[in-house]
């Protein structure tokens, strides 16, 4: 089998056609907002979140309603609870992260293992890429697309949150406002790329890219065309891997973005540590020798 024939054979299969699609989409949608929470510190939210879903989905497949309107509900609760506990209580925000997150993700299980004729909880968690229907792949295009353009249309007020909270007040921004957009987008896009690759390794889709496109570049604009490119190339060769090997799609994904994040953290020209190591060899083997006759007096 040739080249030519490594590529064109998976896209034969209408399966396969709408698998990619998706696939490429949920890594376009989560590495752009991935840049975002890569930057404020918000990958254990992204984990929060993605996780706390699993009851929503689990209620909607029960009730017969698309999986993303219980999803979406569920992580506004989550949000919302996070945020009632961090500010009523003692309990800092990553504490009050852990628990609302495990408790529901529990809540999630408990609903599985109940009705397991109705739910197959391996779809839910690892997603369930080849069984894409056309309605699910119209449902993450729409959310994508949604979720694309309020970055886009929003980036500079976004952007200026990230990095100055004060000055983005300062000029008649509202921060808690701000805040509340960009999770209301993370609940979004965690619908979308659940599809793609289940709870499970929703997390990676949302913080690799953006962990990745950080080690590569200084600037932010940069970060957010590299993040999406990387994390897109990665989506393809996750799916075609996982067709000729007949392996998971989802965890091929997220192994090529794993590998590409291990590449950039070890020879990124700036960041990385090889690079990083030869020039420190570099500069003691340049270093001025002390003159001894002068150390010796």
């Amino acid at each position: 089998m040739n080249l030519l024939d490594v590529l064109i054979e998976p896209l034969q299969y209408t399966f396969m056609q709408r698998a990619l699609l998706v696939t490429v989409t949920a890594a376009i949608v989560g590495a752009v907002l991935s840049c975002w929470l890569v930057l404020i510190g918000w990958s254990l939210m992204g984990d929060a979140i993605s996780h706390a879903v699993l009851p929503g989905v689990a209620l909607a497949y029960l009730l017969g309603l698309p999986f993303a309107i219980g999803a979406i509900v569920f992580a506004v609760v989550a949000v919302s609870s996070i945020g009632v506990v961090r500010n009523t209580s003692r309990v800092k925000e990553d504490a009050a992260i852990g628990v609302v997150f495990t408790t529901l993700f529990a809540f999630g299980v408990v609903l599985v293992s109940k009705y397991p004729s109705q739910i197959d909880l391996n779809h839910i968690l690892f997603g369930n890429l080849l069984g894409v229907t056309r309605e699910d792949l119209w449902q993450v295009l729409g959310l994508g697309l949604l979720v694309l353009a309020v970055l886009v249309l929003k980036r500079r007020d976004l952007i200026l949150y990230a990095f100055d909270q004060t000055h983005a007040r300062a000029v008649g921004l509202s921060p808690p406002v701000l805040s509340a957009l960009l999770l209301g987008l993370l609940a979004l896009t965690t619908v979308v790329t659940l599809q793609a690759v289940g709870v499970i390794l929703v997390v990676a889709m949302l913080i690799t890219p953006g962990a990745t496109a950080y080690l590569l570049t200084d600037r932010f604009g940069r970060m957010m065309l590299i993040a999406p490119a990387v994390s897109a190339a990665c989506a393809v060769v996750g799916i075609y891997v996982s067709y000729h090997l007949d392996v998971s799609s989802g965890g091929c994904v997220v192994l090529a973005q794993g590998a590409v994040f291990t590449v950039a953290y070890l020879f990124s020209p700036n960041q990385g540590i090889v690079p990083r190591y030869l020039r420190r060899r570099e500069s003691v083997s340049t270093a001025p020798v002390p003159d001894s006759s002068r150390a010796a007096r």
